[in-house]
């Protein structure tokens, strides 16, 4: 059956959509956001949504694949400079990632909301997960396997080293937990650090 809108029609509400879910996702989190929230600003009615994304999750993971896309440049541009070692490199990144995860609001309403991060890992399957985990690698792997290939870095395989590096950014889902504030981040970057220098060769 025919959704009544041409292609611009949809490309246009898709995209007030993904606007109006980042500007909502930020301010109250995944939980907090109604799909009335979301389609009253857009003028559609709330089934109408669903023409457009299959949930308020499936259009948070959108926005923030775009955050991601948006974000890339910059979070990988340590890798890019081929007069650096790697330890400056893992620490130049490391410490650009955790930086930007602690201060996107978007991100940070995932940080503080258990219940959101659950939400979106419940529309994933375990197959999608370890996709996401394998993309997540795929952009700096290739560095860490010429590093590797040369004697740079230490470990039993590339991929693994490379999951090394991710894990650290984990430590920003127990900020609280680490003493929050200036003692959590003297913890980060002693952490960010200690796994730079423990993961390269002299």
């Amino acid at each position: 059956m025919s959704s009544g809108f041409s292609d611009a029609d949809r490309e246009r509400i898709r995209e007030e959509l993904v606007a109006a879910g980042r500007e909502l996702f930020e301010r109250y989190g995944l939980s907090k956001t109604t799909i009335a929230d979301l389609t009253d600003p857009v003028g559609i009615a709330n089934g109408t949504f669903y023409q457009f994304f299959d949930s308020k999750e499936a259009l948070f993971l959108e926005v923030l694949d775009r955050e991601g896309e948006r974000l890339l440049p910059e979070l990988v541009a340590p890798f890019e400079r081929e007069d650096d070692d790697p330890e400056a490199v893992i620490v130049a990144f490391l410490t650009r990632l955790m930086d930007e995860i602690e201060t996107n609001p978007l991100i940070e309403q995932l940080l503080v909301d258990d219940d959101d991060l659950q939400r979106l890992r419940n529309v994933h399957t375990d197959a999608e997960l370890e996709a996401e985990r394998q993309e997540s690698l795929a952009y700096f792997l290739p560095y860490v396997e010429a590093w590797y290939e040369a004697g740079a870095v230490d470990g039993p395989d590339p991929e693994t080293v490379a999951n090394a590096i991710r894990a650290v950014s984990l430590l920003t889902l127990h900020i609280d937990d680490l003493g929050g504030g200036d003692t959590y981040r003297e913890t980060r970057d002693l952490v960010i650090r200690a796994v730079a220098k423990g993961l390269t060769t002299d």
